[in-house]
């Protein structure tokens, strides 16, 4: 079974990223012919699927399977900056660029000199930033903020989003010759609940690693963990699926993970009524049919399971809940609450919280 693995898979423990990647449903065999078709030329590749479906593993698995593979690669999330700091990232910057700059500094595309760059997220840069990797990409130029001299680098460059760029061009939040240009040789990662083949594949990888790397004896999987895994929409996708892995090996008794262990949903049945229609089904069907089930308190289900794969989406992060939702952090505060999907110790902290204004009322009162 051929496996990908992240060489800093460690590092990406509270990331959202994913950390290994299997070849065994048969889109993603499909997959891999086509990375390795691609990976021998110099073409630009543009990667677009959903957070966590690795696509940072397909640019380093396309930079290994290149003639670079002995230069550099370097990763650079393009959301992590704002919109000053994105040009001298990049481009670099000379000394006295700008306040605090008290040295000259590399970008990232000097420092990627005969390897390959990989920008994720390049659907975050600004249409300023985007005028300058364009010409770059034109020109295999490169000229340091402060700068005129123009110093010639020799990359390849693989952009990933999960962001549809084309609406994006549509919108005019990205220029339209910069998409084709990236658009060389474009791949479309699935998310993994369209690759149900990877999953148990999957999960038996991070059992074996972190049974490893938890010095824990061999564990495995019940068959109802298994069904429940295969039946979960997951998405969060592939860290998803590892954290609930971890999480499961922590828990789970005499080696045997059982669906409970996993944590999956607060929503269980409603997942499994999910798993009996086809991918390709809409919200409005799927709302349909589970209405044809008359099922009982569905709307306070529904809620429940969008407040919970919001918040393990967002890693327990409230304020990045409400952002995601489009809601206030004390609506996302006060279902959190209500469906009980706040730790001990966190609603401990809430009722807390709560109490502060009374306790500070009696001492000034």
């Amino acid at each position: 079974m051929p496996v990908v693995k992240h060489p800093h898979s460690r590092e990406l423990l509270h990331s959202v990223r994913a950390s290994a990647m299997v070849f065994e449903d048969p889109e993603s065999q499909q997959l891999l012919d086509y990375i390795q078709a691609i990976a021998p030329s110099q073409a630009t590749v543009l990667i677009m699927g959903e957070t966590g479906t690795g696509k940072e593993l397909i640019a380093r698995q396309i930079h290994e399977l290149s003639e670079r593979c002995e230069q550099a690669f370097i990763a650079v999330n393009c959301g992590a900056f704002s919109e000053s700091l994105a040009e001298s990232e990049l481009f670099g910057h000379e000394k006295g660029a700008f306040t605090g700059a008290h040295e000259a500094r590399v970008g990232w595309f000097e420092a990627a000199h005969g390897g390959t760059i990989f920008l994720d997220e390049i659907g975050d840069l600004s249409l300023a930033i985007q005028v300058k990797l364009l010409r770059v990409l034109q020109e295999n130029q490169v000229v340091r903020l402060g700068s005129r001299q123009t110093r010639q680098v020799n990359l390849r460059v693989i952009a990933a989003t999960n962001v549809d760029l084309q609406q994006a061009v549509a919108a005019g939040k990205f220029r339209e010759d910069l998409y084709y240009r990236l658009n060389v040789a474009s791949v479309q990662l699935k998310p993994l609940r369209q690759r149900q083949g990877d999953i148990l594949p999957l999960a038996q990888h991070f059992i074996q690693d972190y049974c490893q790397q938890l010095n824990y004896a061999p564990a495995q999987l019940s068959q109802a963990a298994q069904t429940a895994l295969l039946a979960y929409a997951w998405p969060g996708n592939i860290r998803e699926l590892e954290n609930a892995i971890h999480r499961a090996l922590l828990v789970c008794r005499q080696a045997l993970i059982q669906p409970e262990d996993l944590q999956l949903s607060a929503c269980p049945q409603a997942l499994g009524l999910v798993s009996q229609l086809p991918t390709t089904s809409t919200l409005q069907q799927v709302l349909l049919h589970w209405f044809e089930q008359g099922l009982d308190n569905l709307d306070k289900q529904l809620e429940a399971e969008i407040t919970q794969a919001a918040y393990a989406y967002c890693h327990q992060n409230q304020m990045h809940t409400a952002q995601l939702l489009g809601i206030s952090r004390n609506i996302v505060r006060a279902r959190l609450l209500k469906h009980g999907l706040l730790k001990p110790s966190e609603r401990r902290r809430e009722q807390q919280r709560k109490s502060l204004p009374s306790v500070a009322a009696r001492m000034y009162s």
